[in-house]
């Protein structure tokens, strides 16, 4: 039970429907489609698109998208729309660019966009309505203007400097030489024409004619590799859903390209441990959690690839050998001091949404640019942002995630969901670049093993350990950050707060709907 004490949010119930989003314009498109007889699949694409619009440094249609689709009947698909490097990234052409790695502003860390053709997918296949329809409340908010939210607003103003280094980014996205404050009208005709397009011809509006035209003749007046004939290319792909048992339930991600198979490596091994004998907030289960998914990054670094170019032994890594091999390397009273060293081989950034509807369709949908604005390259013409997944690739020839022509990179966003019993019981998602994994688990333990409701799990002070160093948000209490310290852990406060989440879950008894959205960012759970 919340404590009505403490400044926070009360969960959102619902009987029929439900939406959580980052954004109040998107969760209120969403929640019209629904209204109005749409299902859950046509209202995530609505709130994708009016996202574009509402969180420009965090999402656009040049970035890539991936969806777990749960069906009434217990079944969940999977989509990956993440895009792919150019054919022309050969091995001959990695060789003579001398390039050691694809840095994030590096020009060949633009990936094709995969999220047009993935919304495309999704509602060719689940979907009730067309997409020119569920595109026209952000063409609206783009033509019009929509008030810029706070958060918003401050993560724009941070990287103003960043946008401002393209001529596109200065055109578009900083008016009258600036970010916008919080509370501006902000309008993107650009990116409206561009939509209306989209709208009218479908995704072949995007992958070909002016607008690709535009996109190809901007990347490559950069150095980019990018053709024409890249952009007709593109298509998503149904995946199957990996997963993993934690405290009695189904826990599904995307499989590699996408990194939920490292929430779920963590997810084993915490399960070797009794973690309910520690309380929420202790330095034992922030060990834990830590350990864990320092061990299950090795598996990411290693392994996670585009699996249409690497042979990635998932079943293998997620075994119950492996498992009781990873968790005997922790111990409680000392940090792992070199996780690389210990793991065994083989044998051989972002907006988050969930919809659940009336029919208990659940669609848990990511859609990113990756850093904050992408890649910082904005098409003049048409208003897009180009994403930088591709520096998720190596530049290692060899490694199964070296970059190489048509193929998908690493990728850090990952829609999750629920099952117990064969029913879906939770979509939910964590955005926040490379967190997103930790998210995942922080989220589980929070909920299964502390039983708390979607909105505490949420609002829950968060840890991630990277680059060498654990980071505790402001909420975490001293007394925990001195525990972890006198374990070996390198502790400091970090200066924003970790990722955001949207969670939806029905209750198996009474078919109930209980959301919690992400404090941290601007949006809310709505439902009716």
């Amino acid at each position: 039970m919340r404590n009505f004490h403490v400044p926070g949010r009360s969960a959102v119930y619902a009987a029929e429907a439900c939406v959580a989003t980052s954004s109040p314009q998107a969760s209120l498109a969403a929640l019209d489609v629904l209204r109005t007889g749409g299902n859950a699949a046509d209202a995530a694409i609505a709130a994708s698109a009016v996202l574009c619009i509402t969180e420009p440094q965090m999402t656009a249609i040049g970035g890539d998208c991936f969806a777990l689709i749960g069906t009434p009947d217990g079944e969940v698909t999977g989509l990956n729309g993440s895009g792919r490097s150019s054919m022309h990234a050969d091995d001959a052409w990695l060789k003579s660019s001398g390039l050691e790695e694809i840095a994030a502003d590096n020009v060949h860390a633009i990936t094709v966009p995969g999220a047009v053709d993935g919304w495309a997918a999704l509602l060719q296949r689940f979907g009730s309505r067309p997409l020119g329809d569920m595109l026209q409340p952000a063409i609206a908010l783009a033509r019009e203007g929509h008030p810029v939210g706070p958060r918003t607003a401050h993560d724009w103003a941070g990287l103003a400097d960043f946008i401002g280094l393209d001529e596109g980014g200065r055109m578009h996205y900083l008016p009258d030489g600036k970010a916008p404050a919080a509370g501006q009208l902000v309008k993107q005709p650009a990116l409206a024409d561009t939509l209306e397009i989209i709208a009218a011809e479908g995704r072949t509006g995007f992958y070909t004619g002016t607008v690709a035209e535009d996109i190809v003749a901007t990347l490559q007046a950069k150095g980019s590799l990018i053709t024409m004939e890249d952009l007709a290319a593109t298509k998503a792909s149904w995946v199957t859903p990996i997963s993993t048992v934690y405290q009695g339930r189904e826990i599904l991600e995307i499989p590699p390209n996408g990194t939920g198979l490292t929430a779920l490596v963590a997810l084993n091994i915490l399960s070797r441990f009794d973690l309910a004998q520690y309380a929420p907030e202790s330095v034992e289960r922030r060990h834990l959690e830590i350990e864990a998914i320092r061990l299950a990054w090795v598996i990411r670094n290693r392994h996670i690839a585009d699996q249409d170019f690497s042979d990635i032994p998932v079943e293998e890594l997620l075994s119950d050998a492996m498992t009781d091999k990873l968790a005997a390397q922790i111990a409680m009273d000392r940090v792992i001091p070199e996780p690389e060293d210990v793991v065994p081989l083989p044998g051989s950034d972002t907006v988050y949404l969930s919809i659940v509807d009336k029919d208990r369709m659940a669609v848990s949908f990511i859609n990113s640019i990756y850093h904050g604005f992408g890649s910082g390259v904005v098409t003049p013409k048409t208003g897009i942002t180009m994403q930088n997944r591709g520096a998720g690739f190596s530049a290692v020839p060899g490694h199964p995630n070296c970059i190489g022509p048509g193929k998908r990179p690493l990728h850090t966003i990952i829609p999750a969901m629920v099952r117990e019993n064969g029913s879906i019981v939770q979509s939910f998602g964590v955005m926040g670049g490379a967190y997103q994994p930790m998210g995942h688990v922080a989220m589980m333990v929070n909920r299964y093993v502390y039983g708390m409701d979607p909105q505490q799990a949420l609002e829950f002070p968060r840890a991630f350990h990277e680059d060498g160093q654990v980071g505790l948000e402001q909420g975490v209490p001293q007394h925990v950050a001195d525990g972890l310290t006198a374990l070996g852990h390198r502790v400091h406060r970090p200066e924003e707060p970790y990722g955001g989440g949207q969670i939806i879950a029905i209750d198996p008894a009474s078919n109930m709907l209980c959301a919690g959205s992400e404090p941290r960012k601007d949006g809310f759970a709505v439902g009716y």
